[in-house]
């Protein structure tokens, strides 16, 4: 199994350019703003919507990463949206919010395969009905991400590990592997730091079979510049310690992997419980 590629959210165009020459394979730009605030309103997540120029201006100073575009869900301009975001050099489309077959194949249809698509599987139902719509992905080009905060919240779960540790993940993981669907799960912090350690998430990436995961907002802290960038972090220094803490996983036990997801699971549930409404 190859190393997981690491895709990271930056509409910073020097930023771009200086994490994908340390290893970034996917830069990350989002316009969704359908739903979004009701939904993770309470949630320290990403919501400001990019904008085209700030697609364009990424777009023009690439050289290897991926620019992806996180568009609205399906609505009756969606259209107009995947053009624009193709017009101005996004090379790979992502899909949210979907539940059925019906949209996948609405949304393909729409892209009509100028780009690849990823669909993020972030509700109940698209998880549920993976069987269904799975087989209208082209293997080696489409790809799925599980994204856990929406998932947690569809199934009224307290903590956005709670589907990992519940190995909720695990018959999607196997259907997409043996459909040769490259797909990942989520996104990570830096090695050492929240109470959930990173290095425990990475060991669970592994034992699935996941190959995409998130640099969260831990690795850029909201920096415009690579000045700024390397004044808060060491950045290919912290990229190195995630990938020595995933070649230590694979090169583990399977018993070791699942001694990991049972800490996983207790600290999950542990901080879930935290969070619990009364």
């Amino acid at each position: 199994m190859s190393q997981l590629d690491f895709m990271m959210i930056t509409a910073s165009p020097a930023i771009a350019t200086f994490i994908e020459q340390h290893g970034v394979a996917r830069i990350f730009l989002d316009q969704e703003v359908l739903g979004k605030a009701e939904r993770q309103g309470h949630l320290n997540t990403h919501k400001a919507a990019h904008t085209l120029e700030e697609i364009a201006a990424v777009a023009a100073v690439l050289k290897h990463a991926e620019l992806m575009v996180r568009v609205n869900p399906l609505n009756p301009h969606s259209q107009r949206e995947i053009d624009a975001a193709l017009e101005c050099g996004a090379q790979r489309l992502m899909l949210p919010m979907f539940t059925t077959r019906r949209e996948v194949d609405a949304f393909l249809g729409l892209v009509a395969g100028r780009v690849p698509v990823t669909f993020l599987a972030e509700t109940p139902q698209a998880l549920a009905r993976l069987p269904d719509w799975l087989p209208l992905l082209r293997p080696g080009i489409d790809e799925v991400h599980i994204g856990l905060n929406d998932l947690a919240l569809g199934m009224g779960l307290d903590f956005l590990f709670e589907p990992m540790a519940s190995r909720l993940l695990e018959p999607a993981a196997s259907q997409l592997s043996a459909r040769g669907i490259r797909w990942g799960v989520g996104g990570i912090a830096r090695i050492g730091q929240g109470e959930l350690p990173a290095e425990t998430v990475l060991g669970e990436h592994v034992r699935l079979g996941s190959q995409w995961v998130i640099l969260s907002r831990a690795f850029h802290q909201g920096a415009s510049t690579p000045e700024e960038l390397l004044q808060t972090l060491d950045f290919p220094a912290e990229l190195a310690r995630l990938r020595d803490a995933e070649s230590r996983w694979r090169q583990a036990s399977p018993e070791a992997l699942v001694d990991n997801l049972e800490q996983l699971a207790a600290c999950a549930y542990r901080m879930g419980r935290r969070g619990e409404r009364v």
